[in-house]
């Protein structure tokens, strides 16, 4: 029955009109599983002897236990952004002699094969295979090792039981950054009296069991909750929902736009699609964290320039990047209405806009960096307001691959609403302003980079006009293709 699941649904991806783009997608995932699968083997391969020379007084495996519940912490934040749960159209199997059993289990047997599950494989077996060499215990080794792959399988049961709640996300991330606070201010160090229970597992053996029975207990209770829903009236039932009614009045003042603002906003607001990439485009905020924190990026401000885009500009990256895509539901009846296109351009671009004006106010904080960094941030938003934003829209244009609104899957993982050539508009918007800041960088100083940076911004907004026209000529020479892609399901 297994073999049978698999080959409905090859076949169902084979003949489906998105293949071309399907299949170029699941390459460049491959592709990016033997990247960061290479990634994690050679770190586990080299992790025995740089943790041996780093700490010669400790053991690496009672390091590496000290340690592991921040890994734990990772990956159950990682999951839940990223992790792709599978899905099944299980209503034609609902009306014929298929047991449900059967069924479910095999949509639990499909978790197993998440990448996810495999970077900890990666990660631990080499190092376990070194430990061995080194003349570690055999039994103690393999057994951790194993508990260790049991704890892994945990996190991925309960990470399925979990996507549907922001509040344990929440709740994760809380107690990562309390317990990274306490250890850096030197308040509690939560590594030693957890890292006993992990030294606990390589010890005795035995303990290896409970991670074992912890598992299965995840797969079962996965299972009955899936069980529970899993019947034909409750999956063509349809549901009622109540809709918290907003008032947006005070919208009216953008004229002609504001039906589609408010459009956009309630979308933004009701929709879990939406919700996920506003929160994802919240995250980008401390993306210069990563270079602005570091001192060989300093000798790089190419580098710096990179960054201050992402930091005002994850709104406008995540959601502008899938305009019209977002309307892709109701796109028919939206463009039979008796409206300018351009209202409806320049409304998201309004959006782009005041995201990216916010997201500099909340970036205010970096000030603690220098102001030649905070001078950056600023440039760079100004090149996102005024150039970025209509590169998004031209991008846009280009764009037919429908979106639905209220999908469980994954902002970052998901790719519905993908398509191959965003990849290719990405590039302008990533390598532009780094040249814009670095000739006149490396022909004057850095403050020649700074202005003109932040010029190309002022200048893309003297000639808003011209652009958005050029990009409603556009959309309007595409109109009806763009209608037909919205309509076709997959």
């Amino acid at each position: 029955m297994i073999k049978h699941f698999l080959n409905l649904e090859w076949k169902q991806f084979k003949r489906a009109s998105y293949f071309q783009k399907g299949l170029a997608i699941k390459i460049l995932l491959f592709l990016a599983v033997l990247y960061f699968g290479g990634i994690a083997i050679f770190i586990g391969g080299i992790m025995f002897f740089g943790l041996e020379k780093a700490f010669p007084d400790v053991d690496p495996i009672v390091m590496v236990n000290n340690y592991l519940i921040y890994w734990i912490l990772f990956e159950l934040m990682i999951r839940y952004f990223m992790q792709q749960l599978p899905v099944m159209n299980i209503k034609p199997l609902m009306i014929i002699p298929i047991k449900r059993n059967t069924i479910i289990n095999y949509l639990l047997g499909k978790t197993i094969l998440s990448f996810f599950n495999f970077i900890s494989l990666f990660l631990f077996l080499p190092f376990s295979i070194v430990l061995l060499f080194q003349g570690y215990p055999v039994i103690n080794v393999v057994l951790w090792f194993i508990a260790i792959m049991c704890i892994n399988l945990s996190i991925n049961f309960l990470n399925f039981l979990i996507n549907k709640s922001n509040t344990v996300f929440y709740g994760i991330a809380s107690v990562l950054i309390v317990i990274i606070s306490l250890r850096y201010f030197n308040i509690f160090d939560v590594t030693e009296p957890i890292g006993k229970l992990f030294n606990g597992l390589y010890n005795q053996p035995y303990f290896a069991l409970i991670p074992l029975l912890l598992m299965v207990g995840l797969y079962k209770v996965n299972f009955d909750f899936i069980r529970k829903g899993f019947y034909l009236d409750g999956a063509i039932s349809k549901k009622v929902k109540e809709v918290e009614a907003t008032d947006l009045s005070w919208m009216d003042r953008f004229g002609s736009m504001a039906p589609f603002l408010k459009n956009d906003v309630k979308m933004i607001w009701r929709n879990a699609r939406p919700k996920q990439v506003l929160m994802m485009s919240f995250l980008f905020l401390f993306y210069g964290l990563i270079f602005y924190t570091q001192d060989v990026y300093r000798d790089m401000p190419a580098f710096l320039a990179f960054a201050s885009i992402f930091v005002t500009g994850g709104f406008l990256l995540s959601f502008g990047q899938l305009v019209p895509s977002w309307d892709s539901e109701y796109y028919k009846m939206l463009m039979s209405q008796n409206i300018p296109y351009r209202q409806y351009l320049e409304s998201k671009w309004y959006l782009m806009v005041v995201a990216v004006a916010v997201s500099f106010v909340l970036s205010t904080p970096y000030i603690y960096f220098g102001w030649e960094i905070f001078g950056m941030i600023a440039a760079g938003a100004l090149f996102n307001i005024g150039l970025n934003t209509f590169i998004t829209l031209f991008g846009g244009a280009l764009n037919r691959v429908p979106i639905e609104l209220n999908t469980k899957a994954k902002a970052f993982s998901n790719t519905n609403g993908f398509n191959p050539t965003q990849l290719l508009i990405a590039l302008p918007k990533m390598v532009l302003p780094m040249l814009l800041f670095y000739i006149p960088y490396k022909l004057i100083n850095f403050n020649a980079g700074l202005i003109a940076l932040a010029l190309s911004g002022v200048i893309g907004l003297v000639f808003k006009n011209f652009f958005l026209n050029k990009i409603e000529g556009i959309y309007q020479k595409g109109k009806y293709k763009t209608i037909a892609a919205f309509s076709e399901k997959k």
